[in-house]
């Protein structure tokens, strides 16, 4: 019994968490339908051509580019791990974006459908990119910025971000997009360290039914050490705030892009010239400057974003609701979707505001066809109940998309019954910012998909799970997940800090990346991401993994969400803790006590006594970046009775105060 012909329910229908967990038990895996799998652009066909020619298969995709010069070396691996990919090509990144598709008579084709958080619209051709993009390129010549420059991007999520990304691109000065949640400390810290000559910023953003600033962190970074060498800040009018002004050194955008020419010659750059410096977290409180390139990032994110999504740029609508301060912007908003001439929306706000059903009013409004977010949203939609996406007409979404963590089995069936109405296929996409693009991810027309499973690496990728000696697991064990050769968006190094490149990614396994995260192989080689190695805890001599446990806690109709940590214990090596958050019905009816014996109970008979949680903890909320991401470090810290970390990159940093307060009944501990 397959779920297309047994299980397939039409809009408004609802899936009980009895019958959910029925429908986990019984069909673990998903076919594609018949008609998407006929017109995929990918078939299987691909995996055997990549197996018996890799390079020659990238050699093939980087053609899908115009280059000005047509490279004729795929690969220089002669000084490994740093890889030179399609270096004697030439190119412009923002020619490919945008005029290619003007100029193939697709002008007048949407490349962004803009949605406000308040309300307010608009939809932006192709061609009205191509001059905003001119006029923007031009603007930053006026000021001096020249190629190799790095300009700082402080924004929302506006149209004005995406063209000063291709802007930057234009002319061959890398950009640095520092998220718009972030600090002023934390903005000041990037500009300090790509020595940023021109930061653009916003006088502010809509986020939550409200406007938040900008440009006053922008003012407060430019007034810290090292970041003198910032000649000119550029500033978006959103929100008409009234903002503080440095005269000669501020400029308004529409005084100083709007009178630019619309006319300008892209230039053609090498394959490895520096395209942008994206910052992530280091383990030693400094952020790492992730490089990409040009060719060889554009090459993979342009291909990946054909075949996983199976864009069709003619009839598909494409949504990724990720910020473009992070890699899913940069990679699957900006180069990927307008490399391929896609049709995609922009929003501005948050899925909550002005109510918890925006999300799928905006797809319902530009009829969206191909949605990717992260498990977190996921979870949370399913916590503010099955009733609120159908209320909405979904029917024109035929792929779904899933990016940033693990998901749980019971989340990617949610996802899956509720917003796809049991039709859609779900890849779950595993990558980094360090890798750039997808690596590994479901094909939509190929795959016969694991709610859960990331499956198999993509063509031309080589990924498998080793263990502590590099050795590779059998099927059905688990490990660490490694990429045994070179793939070409892969950074190129860690910005002015080639030892700590080497360091962090190359040390652990020789001539191996290492990931950081933990996977295992199922029965059939198919690969399980468990998170980050720090959430892989170790108990009695047993690795268990965070997610796996969250799963089964979030498996119980009790739970809506749930965040689990190690914590260290003298007797286990490490106990687990679990915070979760109950569903409306549970929170009122049952007495807590009561119910953390029950899911503790349930969590050991699910995975096993091993897996049982030391102590659980119901929680109100949980912390979340502004991203989404649930930090896990700020929850064993609670777990541990130690000092809290930095809680600046919080969407709301008073979570931790209420866990803390809440600390002392966390319930059983035997």
């Amino acid at each position: 019994m397959t779920w297309d012909t047994a299980h397939t329910l039409g809009k408004g229908d609802v899936v009980s968490n009895e019958s959910l967990a029925n429908l986990l038990r019984e069909e673990r895996r998903f076919e594609p339908p018949a008609q998407l799998a006929a017109d995929a652009n990918v078939t299987a066909e691909a995996y055997e051509r990549a197996k018996a020619d890799r390079l020659g298969f990238w050699a093939e995709q980087a053609r899908r580019l115009s280059w000005s010069t047509e490279p004729t070396e795929t690969l220089d691996w002669s000084n490994p791990p740093f890889a030179k990919w399609f270096k004697d090509g030439r190119l412009n990144v923002a020619y490919n974006c945008v005029d290619r598709h003007v100029e193939a008579g697709h002008g007048d084709r949407v490349a962004i459908h803009f949605e406000g958080e308040p309300g307010d619209s608009r939809s932006i051709t192709y061609a009205e990119l191509r001059r905003e993009v001119a006029k923007a390129a031009n603007a930053l010549l006026e000021l001096g910025v020249r190629a190799g420059d790095r300009v700082a991007v402080y924004m929302p999520m506006i149209p004005e971000t995406v063209v000063a990304m291709l802007a930057c691109a234009r002319i061959g000065a890398p950009h640095s997009v520092v998220f718009g949640g972030f600090s002023a400390d934390a903005l000041a810290t990037r500009v300090r360290d790509a020595d940023a000559r021109v930061v653009i910023t916003s006088d502010g953003g809509y986020r939550k039914g409200g406007a938040s600033a900008l440009k006053p962190a922008v003012d407060e970074a430019l007034s810290r050490p090292g970041t003198e060498n910032v000649r000119n800040v550029v500033v978006v009018r959103r929100t008409g705030q009234d903002v503080d002004w440095t005269e000669g050194r501020d400029l308004w955008w529409h005084d100083l892009v709007e009178r630019q020419s619309e006319e300008h010659t892209p230039e053609a750059f090498e394959a490895e010239h520096p395209l942008f410096i994206l910052y992530t977290s280091g383990t030693t409180g400094k952020p790492k400057g992730i490089l990409h390139t040009s060719g060889g990032y554009l090459t993979q994110v342009s291909y990946t974003h054909h075949a996983v999504f199976d864009l069709k740029p003619d009839t598909d609508v494409f949504w990724c609701t990720a910020d473009v301060g992070w890699v899913t912007g940069h990679s699957y908003i900006v180069y990927g979707p307008l490399s391929n001439g896609a049709t995609q929306v922009l929003y501005e706000g948050t899925p909550d505001s002005p109510h918890k059903g925006r999300w799928w009013e905006v797809v319902e409004k530009y009829k969206v066809t191909i949605f990717y977010t992260a498990p977190t949203a996921i979870r949370a939609a399913m916590k503010w109940g099955d009733d609120i996406p159908a209320k909405f007409d979904l029917s024109s979404l035929r792929l779904l998309g899933s990016v940033g963590e693990p998901i749980n089995p019971e989340a990617w069936i949610w996802y899956r019954q509720h917003i796809g109405a049991g039709r859609t296929p779900v890849v779950d996409t595993w990558w980094q910012t360090e890798t750039g693009g997808i690596m590994i991810s479901p094909l939509p027309g190929v795959t016969a998909t694991k709610p859960g499973s990331a499956q198999v690496p993509l063509p031309g990728i080589s990924a498998t799970v080793v263990d502590d000696e590099a050795r590779e697991v059998p099927d059905g064990a688990g490990g660490y997940l490694v990429l045994t050769e070179p793939w070409p968006s892969m950074l190129r190094t860690i910005w002015g800090d080639d030892q700590r490149y080497l360091d962090t990614y190359w040390s652990r396994f020789e001539n191996r990346y290492f990931a950081g995260d933990g996977a295992k192989k199922d029965d059939d080689g198919d690969i399980w991401l468990l998170g980050r190695v720090d959430d892989v805890m170790l108990v009695s001599g047993h690795n268990i993994s965070t997610t796996e446990v969250e799963s089964a806690l979030v498996a119980h109709p009790a739970v809506a969400e749930a965040a689990v940590v190690g914590a260290a214990d003298p007797q286990t090596t490490q106990a687990i803790c679990a915070f979760v958050i109950l569903r409306g019905a549970a929170a009122e009816e049952l007495e807590e006590g009561g119910l953390v014996d029950e899911l503790r109970a349930h969590v050991a008979k699910q995975l096993g006594p091993i897996a049982k949680p030391k102590r659980i903890l119901p929680v109100a909320e949980l912390p979340k970046t502004r991203s989404g991401k649930i930090m896990r470090r700020l929850l064993r810290d609670v777990a541990e009775n130690r000092e809290l970390g930095d809680v600046t990159t919080l969407t709301d940093s008073s979570v931790m105060s209420l866990i803390q307060q809440k600390l002392p009944s966390a319930g059983s501990e035997d």
